[in-house]
């Protein structure tokens, strides 16, 4: 049985279609790598199957209900890193994690926050401000925040964009640790080496750019 299922979701902005005939399906234990040039969708793909964007048509499953992440629920299920991260700018990278990690009760927050920061290479900067990071380390910052939380489902849009090569491919042996461990990632990606170390499941979006 599918974790996700995305069936015909269809987005346009000012008259001018940007995400058509998409169906696709993600199970636990897998990546999927949305695939394709830029303007074909992708991202506008994941922010539809989330609910950042409202799509025109089409409809999302979360198992057997539709995705709502006005539902609990919905919302310790489904860890969505879309670059758009809301900080607060006076707490730190390490108070951020911090909150977000006792926001979902998590045991031991201090014990999983230092492991978060380790295991993303930024517990050098856990004391910074988030507006001070480097863009690099703002990227594993964005990721770490999926290190606090629980979660089933991750939707990532570009998530090795200003990673160096390195970085690139820790990231793509983390989502395959994930798939390994039962939880399910879409990623939308631009990085072949990534797509390769995360044993992910291709799926290429096609469309006028």
């Amino acid at each position: 049985m599918s974790l996700l299922s995305v069936t015909g979701p269809a987005k346009g902005f000012g008259g001018r279609p940007v995400l058509r005939g998409l169906d696709l399906e993600v199970a636990a234990g897998e990546v999927v790598a949305l695939v394709g040039p830029n303007g074909v969708g992708k991202s506008t793909a994941l922010r539809c199957i989330v609910g950042a964007d409202t799509p025109d048509e089409g409809e999302v499953l979360l198992g057997e209900h539709r995705l709502d992440t006005r539902q609990p629920q919905t919302r310790r299920a489904v860890c969505a890193v879309l670059g758009d991260l809301g900080i607060l700018p006076d707490l730190t990278v390490a108070e951020h994690l911090d909150l977000l990690a006792r926001g979902h009760a998590v045991e031991d927050p201090a014990a999983i926050v230092a492991g978060a920061l380790d295991e993303a290479q930024i517990e050098h900067v856990g004391d910074q401000l988030p507006g001070t990071l480097s863009s690099g380390q703002a990227q594993r910052f964005a990721l770490a925040t999926a290190m606090v939380r629980p979660w089933t489902l991750l939707p990532a849009d570009e998530p090795e964009q200003r990673l160096d090569d390195a970085g690139r491919g820790w990231l793509g042996d983390w989502l395959a640790g994930h798939a390994a461990a039962g939880r399910a990632v879409l990623v939308a990606c631009h990085d072949p080496e990534v797509v390769r170390r995360s044993g992910a499941r291709i799926v290429t979006l096609e469309g006028d750019v």
